[in-house]
């Protein structure tokens, strides 16, 4: 996510971290190329100029001037008024009669139904009892897609043939009200482009139930093509927020920094990535930060909660920082770290050093090395996970034959599992000193 972006900026900073006092002269310098690198990166030339401008009119000031470190303070100010672009975040509008009606509305291929799903499972999570409707009776499988997603996720989805999708979400908000629900989540219908015949059948769904809110989803890959598509259906229906889809293939982000700005309609869901749960709440301040390659440690400790099992967390943690733990325990957390999502989210979300260090690493290659380093523990027998210094040179063999891989492998693993212990008790003498150094 952002990555081309992420890196033009940084070597931006880089060039002005160099620099003791800052003149008008090189924040000018600096502003070029961050101008450019917006518009490479495919971010409206309106909203770029106006970035640029609050930086400038702050940076050249006695803000900059008097402050002790001058670099550091104009990227402050480029990550406050990213975050000042970016908008204010908004939450779903959860209140009143009960079911609430979320309506998902957009083009064909903009992912509609996978976001109804994704959404649906995230509100479950919050205590909501949801119900999908599967509005779209054009789109070859569309219901059944639905259906399955919402078979995945354990939520109801209401469908029935023969019915116009006014209709449709009609008859599913009297069920939704008959069986408790709390949340209908509607997946209407797409067109390949805006027509008024999608905006009619859009504007009668409306008239017969009364959406708390109407959802936009967007493809972010498409980029300022995803301004036109929000203006036009912003024209047409009353859009109360933005869900962009697809945000971790979007190396550029144009769509995500401009749409708000552009358009005045708030982004409140991020797509990023294709697993069910590969959705984010909108939080600007923590996407300005990943923008601009300063991680999201936050976003990563939420991925960690929700991925490890809290007790048992608490117990892996005591054992890793002791560095008193056994192979057993490293393929526990190495199964946990695979449930935290695709390796590359994670590495986007590392800060610093860490996070830098991380790019230089194939993520097919870390990815190749963690099944590499299951199939090699799960070969192994309990007493020799509990107790690797029993592993001999015949049972290292063994071990390799029984996990198709070689001799080698065996020790490459066995040396990265003793350098993690080393590391820990590294980490466990120095209080916890080291964890920040290697934050840096």
């Amino acid at each position: 996510m952002f990555e081309t972006l992420t890196d033009r900026l940084n070597q931006v900073f880089t060039q002005l971290r160099r620099r003791g006092k800052l003149s008008e002269a090189d924040v000018d310098a600096a502003l070029r190329e961050v101008r450019l690198a917006l518009l490479d990166a495919d971010v409206h030339y309106s909203v770029v100029k106006k970035f640029t401008t609050g930086i400038r009119d702050r940076a050249v000031g006695s803000e900059v001037s008097q402050a002790l470190n001058p670099a550091q303070q104009v990227i402050k100010i480029v990550h406050e008024e990213l975050i000042a672009l970016l908008g204010e975040p908004e939450r779903l509008n959860l209140t009143g009669e009960k079911p609430r009606v979320i309506l998902l509305v957009g083009l064909q291929g903009s992912g509609k139904t996978t976001a109804a799903a994704k959404l649906a499972r995230l509100l479950r999570a919050q205590g909501e009892r949801v119900l999908l409707a599967a509005a779209d009776p054009y789109r070859p499988a569309a219901v059944q897609q639905l259906v399955t997603l919402g078979e995945k996720v354990g939520v109801t989805v209401f469908h029935e043939n023969g019915l116009k999708p006014p209709a449709l979400v009609e008859k599913a908000f009297v069920q939704g009200e008959k069986g408790g629900y709390s949340v209908l989540i509607a997946d209407t219908a797409g067109r390949s482009q805006l027509d008024d015949a999608l905006m009619e059948e859009l504007k009668a769904i409306t008239r017969k139930v009364k959406p708390a809110d109407i959802l936009l989803v967007v493809d972010s890959m498409i980029g300022q093509e995803a301004l036109h598509i929000a203006e036009g259906f912003r024209d047409s229906i009353a859009i109360s927020g933005l869900i962009l889809t697809k945000m971790d293939g979007d190396a550029r982000g144009g769509a995500a920094i401009s749409i708000r700005s552009v358009t005045g309609v708030p982004i409140k869901f991020l797509g990023v990535g294709e697993g069910i749960d590969a959705i984010e709440t909108y939080d600007p301040r923590r996407l300005a930060s990943r923008i601009l390659g300063m991680g999201d440690v936050i976003g990563l400790i939420e991925k960690a909660e929700a991925a490890f099992d809290g007790e048992g967390a608490k117990n892996q943690a005591a054992k890793l920082m002791s560095g008193k733990f056994s192979l057993e325990d490293f393929a526990d957390q190495l199964k946990q770290l695979r449930k935290m999502g695709p390796l590359q989210q994670i590495f986007d979300m590392l800060p610093g050093n860490l996070g830098k260090a991380a790019q230089q690493v194939s993520t097919q290659d870390a990815e190749n090395q963690l099944k590499l380093t299951e199939a090699i523990i799960s070969s192994m027998t309990r007493e020799e996970r509990r107790n690797p210094d029993v592993l001999n040179a015949s049972r290292r063999r063994r071990i390799a034959r029984g996990s198709g891989l070689e001799v080698q492998d065996v020790n490459r693993v066995l040396k990265n599992f003793r350098e993690a212990q080393k590391m820990m008790k590294t980490l466990q003498r120095s209080g916890g000193r080291g964890i920040s150094r290697m934050f840096g």
